[in-house]
């Protein structure tokens, strides 16, 4: 649709929320559209919620959503948007899949939203493109696909086919729809409504930890986090980060101290750990697996590093949440 047509009818958009979704991430979706619509004077944007079989979706804070009917291959609109979340084997099987397939011809933009992204990669709309997910799983996501380009942007859009890697950006992505639909004016004044500053881009990488103004405060501390972000697997010594980082191990155990108080060495395993809780919560891989994701040697250290750090072993936890 062009922008001109855009202008003269309201952009109709379709929303498939998965039980165990997020609220942000939906929120992410709805709230753009309903300020365009208030800065605007007029309905730019009009939605209907559906679920897979029609049932209000139970969200992963829950929260009882309600919806508009069950999604089929018969949903047509302009903008389809898929919002998925934990358990989507048990939410969207092969009969979802087969209407995604049928349907996504009938929209001008369909998009996967957090784990809505493996919805499109299995229907296989997207082989041959470009696509996200959330950090968290976007190197399992790239195993899964090989046929498709993942990319660890915030958002991506090829051709008619978008995905986001999150809640925020999520609402960078309906900020570049409202931007490409209705112009950076309108754009502009839902960002100011919601205190929005856009300072990202789309293709600006997820990060794993969200930082903040630490990035302009200390850009030093910053610049350590993101690098032992990007060696969770293969941990450095702390004399080693410093060394890359380009500051000496005092200074930056002081700014640990400072900014975070703790130690860079306790914070640098806090994160190891997080990683491999969201595995071991998450995700069917082996212990031994995860163990090596998270930059352990043996089983038995990382065992008992994790024992410490949450009260329970890994293979305790993953039984509790079975």
């Amino acid at each position: 649709m062009s922008s001109k047509e855009n202008s003269a009818r309201g952009v109709k958009v379709v929303i498939v929320a998965l039980p165990e979704s997020s609220i942000m991430s939906l929120a992410s979706v709805l709230d753009p559209m309903r300020a365009a619509n208030r800065v605007a004077g007029r309905a730019l944007f009009e939605w209907k919620i559906l679920s897979p079989d029609g049932q209000p979706v139970l969200l992963t804070c829950g929260v009882l959503i309600a919806v508009d009917g069950a999604f089929s291959a018969r949903a047509e609109g302009d903008c389809l948007l898929v919002i998925g979340g934990f358990n989507l084997e048990r939410h969207a099987g092969k009969p979802f899949i087969a209407s995604l397939q049928a349907c996504a011809r009938h929209f001008s933009v369909v998009a996967g939203i957090e784990s809505g992204c493996w919805l499109l990669a299995r229907s296989g709309l997207v082989n041959g493109r470009a696509a996200t997910a959330h950090w968290e799983e976007l190197e399992d996501f790239a195993l899964a696909f090989p046929d498709v380009s993942a990319r660890a942007d915030r958002f991506v859009t090829d051709g008619k086919f978008w995905t986001s890697g999150g809640a925020s950006p999520t609402f960078d992505m309906m900020l570049h729809m409202i931007r490409q639909k209705f112009g950076s004016a309108i754009a502009l004044d839902v960002a100011s409504i919601f205190v929005y500053d856009e300072t990202h881009a789309a293709t600006d990488a997820q990060p794993l930890v969200s930082l903040g103004r630490m990035e302009a405060l200390d850009p030093e501390l910053a610049r350590a986090i993101r690098l032992m972000e990007r060696t969770l697997d293969r941990p450095l010594s702390i004399a080693a980060l410093a060394l890359r980082a380009g500051q000496s191990r005092r200074k930056l155990e002081m700014r640990f101290a400072k900014a975070l108080g703790i130690s860079p060495g306790i914070y640098y395993l806090r994160l190891r750990l997080q990683a491999a809780h969201r595995l071991v919560s998450d995700t069917q891989l082996s212990m031994r697996e995860i163990a090596l994701r998270s930059g352990f040697d043996s089983l038995s250290s990382f065992s008992r590093a994790f024992k410490h750090q949450y009260g329970e072993s890994p293979l305790k936890l993953r039984q509790g949440r079975r």
